[in-house]
């Protein structure tokens, strides 16, 4: 067994918001062994942890030292079995109980685990009361690196909600983005808060431009508590209102969101790009789109095809953008990471990897969107709103939004197809033709006539092309 993480000192609060992190993470099949003497915290965790996993449907939790097993089930289905040993006469008991099945098929909690024999790969925690102190305890994580590892971020998440104020708080899972981070919910009362769990010492990059953003009345979620060291973030929870999810449920707001969505962009492009973002010039965006012709045309049967493209991408960006003075671009603007929040300013996700770059880079961002069809005539509105509130050349401005459209969709695609042939994650491949498509439009713009020439002859991702590169 490998010991994981400790947290010491606990007290009766601290334990129990450990049980309701973890009570967002398990899942059946888990087994966690409670170890510790009488009196230590066993039950007052397991029990944290049924009522963390029943939510509002949560019922009184007894101790099973004399029934020696109660079982529960979270609103989900999930079978929570909560199995106190202590006084099992001997280990084939556990057949006759059904725990040697619930250990495959149900989460299981086990106080006193050493009187039932071996566990198949337990998560075991040890409780261990502070000699001086009876009200506090040592807590302990220990168990297989490979299977229980993630285990290890659990305690320090505690510790950042307890510090914070929210140890009562049950967290719920959220829908990561396509990041190793991954987020929760948080609920306490009327309350609620977004925990964000990203690698240790990752998040100075987020932190600093959620404090550049909102000094300047930009809506990134307030930062609530943090533990950098730890990459942990708890932040302001800006709602489930997507600006994805109100397009699709209500349609008709398309006019007004998009209208906002550019009014935000021109308020941002209004300040000067902050000092520690990153350039995304000719240079780089010419390296970056190298992903397309490194996977895309070898993937559809064009091998060698379209090597010129990232040449052509910095030579035209030094004519067409680079007299232009570089914005705040968020790289992903679209409306996937924007809150509709009706009266309110829009609020701004995924953030952290802003750079300095020309101005046309997050309109096409959020004009021309992989996900989702985004009406011709709403872009040609919005793009010229964009024009008229900066005054800027429109003749350029709309040479320079062409060629960043063909950058960006061209570096999609490479992506999209590493993802399906590397990563084996071919649901990306799905959104091809609609990229594919908006590549067609921004070549076709007069300035662009050599790009549209390097792309000759690479076919169109069509259903045909689609599965081959799925089977490949």
């Amino acid at each position: 067994m490998t010991l994981l993480a400790t947290l010491d000192p606990a007290d009766a609060d601290l334990t129990a918001c450990l049980a309701r992190v973890m009570a967002a993470v398990l899942k059946p099949g888990d087994v966690i062994a409670l170890e510790g003497p009488v009196g230590a915290g066993k039950t007052h965790f397991a029990r944290s942890f049924i009522r963390a996993r029943q939510g509002d449907l949560a019922e009184d939790v007894p101790s099973p030292t004399f029934t020696l097993v109660q079982t529960y089930e979270d609103p989900l289905g999930t079978e929570i079995w909560h199995a106190d040993l202590y006084r099992l006469t001997h280990p084939d008991e556990l057949v006759e109980l059904g725990l040697d099945e619930a250990v495959r098929e149900a989460i299981v909690l086990i106080e006193w685990p050493d009187h039932g024999g071996p566990l198949p790969d337990p998560l075991k925690l040890g409780l261990e009361p502070l000699a001086d102190f009876p009200d506090l305890r040592r807590i302990t994580l220990g168990g297989s690196e490979l299977r229980w590892g993630a285990m290890a971020r659990l305690p320090a998440i505690a510790r950042l909600i307890h510090r914070a104020g929210w140890s009562e708080a049950r967290l719920i899972p959220l829908a990561g983005d396509a990041s190793s981070r991954r987020y929760f919910r948080l609920i306490d009362g009327e309350r609620s808060a977004v925990l964000m769990d990203a690698a240790p010492g990752t998040t100075d990059s987020y932190v600093a431009m959620t404090q550049w953003l909102r000094n300047r009345d930009l809506h990134a979620p307030k930062i609530l508590a943090a533990d950098q060291a730890e990459g942990l973030l708890l932040l302001e929870d800006l709602g489930d209102d997507l600006v994805a999810r109100v397009l699709e449920a209500e349609p008709e707001l398309a006019p007004r969101i998009y209208d906002r969505m550019t009014d935000l962009l021109v308020a941002l492009h209004g300040h000067p790009p902050p000092d520690f973002v990153l350039p995304l010039d000719g240079p780089e965006l010419a390296r970056q789109v190298g992903l397309f012709a490194e996977y895309y045309p070898a993937a559809v049967g064009a091998p060698g095809k379209g090597t010129e493209i990232a040449g052509l991408i910095e030579t035209l960006h030094a004519k067409l953008a680079e007299d232009v003075p570089p914005v705040t671009g968020l790289r992903d603007f679209h409306a996937e990471n924007l809150i509709w929040r009706d009266g309110d300013p829009l609020g701004i996700l995924d953030f952290q990897d802003a750079v300095a770059v020309h101005p046309a880079y997050d309109l096409v961002s959020g004009l021309q969107d992989a996900r989702r069809e985004v009406d011709p005539m709403t872009e040609e509105t919005q793009i010229a709103r964009y024009i008229a509130a900066t005054h800027v050349d429109a003749e350029r401005f709309r040479a320079a939004y062409a060629l960043l459209g063909v950058q960006r969709n061209l570096r999609i695609m490479g992506i999209f197809t590493r993802l399906a042939q590397r990563d084996g994650k071919p649901r990306y491949l799905a959104f091809m033709p609609r990229v594919w498509d908006a590549i067609q439009r921004d070549v076709s713009h007069p300035a662009l006539a050599a790009l549209a020439a390097a792309l000759d002859g690479i076919p169109a991702p069509s259903p045909e092309v689609i599965e081959r590169i799925a089977r490949a």
